[in-house]
């Protein structure tokens, strides 16, 4: 009877292992061996996303992508992947592993989030939401876009866009009103103490 008790009791931890382990986050590395592939197959650029559950800004991103007047543009001509990254402790399951060093890599862990990059089907980076100074380069610090919102940020994703897809101007026209929606409209009370989302 003993002997029966322990195989039960050993077949219901490699069980729960086993589930476990199939709900785990996929690591970082295989996103984006997968996106890799795929954008090689596609004749694609990707574009990776860096967010988390709490971030709302990484959101508004999601939401801008995925809305129906231009998803079809991004479709037709990126991978998009995401990672997640820099959760809360209690949430720290949602993050893919490796995704610290993955963000480190592209030099945006200090830049907030959502942060995104412009990779080609090898990896290489084209680039990312960091605006720079004119001819600086990607290895250059700059003030990052997050989710694009005013006419400056909206503006220069719009140029990465042009820079590294097929995107007509009328396309790129829609992508930038649809982004534009996402800019705060602040109201009387915390107009002048609302700091900048991005």
């Amino acid at each position: 009877m003993k002997k029966l008790l322990v195989l039960l009791t050993v077949f219901s931890f490699a069980f729960v292992a086993g589930a476990l382990a199939q709900t785990a986050m996929p690591s970082s590395e295989s996103v984006l061996k997968q996106a890799y592939a795929q954008a090689t197959k596609e004749n694609k650029k990707v574009m990776l996303i860096f967010h988390a559950s709490w971030c709302g800004w990484c959101k508004k991103m999601e939401a801008s992508l995925n809305d129906p007047a231009c998803k079809k543009f991004f479709d037709d001509n990126y991978v998009i992947t995401t990672l997640d990254v820099m959760e809360q402790p209690a949430k720290a399951s949602l993050e893919n592993p490796g995704s610290l060093d993955v963000l480190k890599k592209f030099k945006g862990e200090k830049s907030g989030l959502p942060f995104w990059t412009i990779l080609d089907a090898n990896g290489t980076l084209l680039a990312d939401s960091q605006m720079r100074p004119a001819g600086a380069s990607l290895d250059t610090p700059g003030e990052s876009v997050g989710c694009p919102a005013s006419e400056k940020e909206v503006a220069y994703f719009s140029g990465i866009l042009k820079k590294t897809s097929n995107l007509n101007d009328d396309q790129l026209a829609v992508i930038a009103k649809r982004f534009a929606q996402n800019k705060p409209v602040p109201t009387p009370r915390t107009a002048a103490t609302t700091p900048s989302p991005n």
